[in-house]
């Protein structure tokens, strides 16, 4: 059978990917969207969701969740993403609408009345996985693990310490990091193993359907001045479909809230050096030839 996952998400181009990635995947079944405010607004990353699933054809629902962190003020990743958050890419007009439940009623419902437990992949900033774990605490028997694309054990792309998505809500992420639910956690120190280059954009572009010609377009806007950048949140998708591409080590994960240089830092003790009982289980390396072919195979499967 299937596994029931929840995608919570700020697409973003990446996003996109895993997005895709779990549509495709006969091993996945994709229950629902929740949008949460990272890589560009609410708004606009709201419409690109939807905009996504009604360009593959694909009725999934898109809940729209948090419209900014718990406590600081919304950062965004527009240089990254660009001003419309996929790149300047046009998919089209949606022609689905947005669920008129919001992300948290609509993440408790789909938990709640799941007869398996339910897997959320978390590859924005975790506001609403916070915000659900503290408002209705009795999901928690019923997710199966919080697959998370987030964090750095060494050094971050928004500081030298810290990721963008813990970067930009560490209260959220401290509270689910805490919350005893089992983590898989994929940081950078995983995610920049995965670059992708100028002719594994083309070999999409040359899947021929429209899907691969719009993914790579987008990919085009993250291969600027002929740099690669890596494919970060299909991570937490592929690893659903097929954990041995990576290797992994359980870690004690602390999330820094207040320092001064180091707010949003993941504090990942590989060593062991403090003791404390290890709340994560930490991608640090993997196979990037397979799960680029994972990506690909399921852009073809696609229209």
């Amino acid at each position: 059978m299937s596994k029931p996952i929840i995608i919570d998400c700020d697409p973003g181009i990446d996003d996109a990917l895993a997005i895709l990635l779990a549509i495709s995947s006969d091993e996945l079944d994709l229950k629902l969207i929740t949008t949460c405010a990272g890589n560009q607004t609410s708004e606009k990353i709201t419409t690109n969701a939807l905009k996504l699933v009604s360009f593959v054809g694909e009725e999934i629902e898109v809940a729209r969740g948090a419209l900014g962190p718990l406590i600081h003020e919304l950062v965004l990743a527009d240089i990254a993403h660009g001003e419309s958050g996929f790149g300047g890419v046009e998919l089209g007009a949606p022609h689905y609408s947005v669920s008129s439940r919001s992300a948290l009623e609509a993440m408790k419902d789909t938990i709640l009345h799941s007869t398996e437990k339910v897997t959320i992949v978390a590859i924005g900033p975790l506001t609403n996985i916070a915000l659900l774990i503290k408002s209705y605490p009795e999901v928690m028997g019923n997710i199966d693990q919080l697959s998370i694309m987030g964090g750095a054990c060494d050094g971050g792309n928004r500081t030298p310490v810290a990721e963008f998505n813990i970067y930009v809500d560490p209260d959220a992420a401290k509270i689910v990091f805490d919350s005893g639910i089992p983590i898989t956690m994929f940081g950078l120190d995983v995610t920049n193993k995965i670059p992708m280059y100028k002719e594994d954009i083309d070999r999409i572009r040359y899947i021929g359907n429209k899907t691969g010609q719009a993914v790579a377009s987008m990919l085009d806007f993250y291969f600027r001045d002929g740099r690669a950048d890596a494919m970060h949140d299909p991570c937490a998708v592929a690893n659903l479909i097929d954990p041995s591409l990576f290797t992994f080590s359980p870690c004690n994960v602390e999330i820094e809230t207040k320092g001064e240089f180091t707010r949003g830092q993941t504090v990942v003790d590989k060593k062991g050096r403090t003791g404390k009982p290890k709340n994560a289980n930490v991608a640090f390396d993997v196979d990037r030839e397979r799960i680029l072919d994972l990506i690909y195979n399921a852009i073809e499967k696609l229209k």
